[in-house]
């Protein structure tokens, strides 16, 4: 039964189909170019070594996305347990760029966010301030603020505490309202 649903899955579309919405959501948690794409290539070559674990209880892309995110958690961890940042993390692109509302964004992620912001302008500058929050805080934020993640969720995919959430959270709210004022309400 396994195989007649495998029958049915076109591995060739995959990269054209997703591979944009892919570098998108990882580059909006990582900020890094060649990073992102790297997290994509992995993430494909994960799901095609995986592709007979598939069960099809998900669509492709929902499976692929997990993948990714599992990907992105897998590399803020290691990041984490380094005693130095490597020297890319100071030569980083540092802006989500215009790409982070075009229609090519993964459907589901960020429609409610989208809804909220009616002024193209706002938006770029609530971009600019969240990708302007350090690596693991803006995950975090991306996570429970706009995607509206459960806390225990975000808790376990990112290896902290509830309290340790909450004050990630508090001072992620602080900066973004700083930057806000300072590049939108006074500008």
């Amino acid at each position: 039964m396994k195989e007649d649903h495998l029958k049915h899955i076109d591995t060739d579309l995959w990269v054209d189909e997703y591979s944009d919405m892919l570098y998108n959501y990882a580059q909006a948690r990582v900020s890094d170019h060649d990073l992102s794409l790297d997290l994509v290539q992995d993430t494909f070559i994960s799901a095609l070594k995986a592709l007979e674990n598939f069960e099809g209880k998900s669509t492709i892309k929902t499976w692929l996305f997990s993948i990714l995110k599992r990907k992105i958690i897998d590399h803020w961890r290691k990041q984490d347990s380094r005693k130095t940042r490597p020297m890319s993390s100071y030569f980083a692109e540092g802006s989500m760029g215009p790409h982070f509302l075009e229609p090519s964004s993964p459907k589901g992620l960020i429609p409610e966010f989208e809804e909220k912001i009616n002024n193209e302008e706002l938006g770029g500058v609530i971009h600019e301030c969240i990708d302007d929050l350090p690596g693991k805080q803006k995950g975090i934020i991306l996570d429970k603020l706009v995607q509206e993640k459960d806390s225990e969720e975000v808790c376990k995919d990112y290896d902290i505490s509830a309290s340790n959430l909450w004050v990630i959270v508090h001072r992620a709210k602080l900066q973004l309202r700083e930057c806000l004022e300072s590049k939108w309400v006074n500008s």
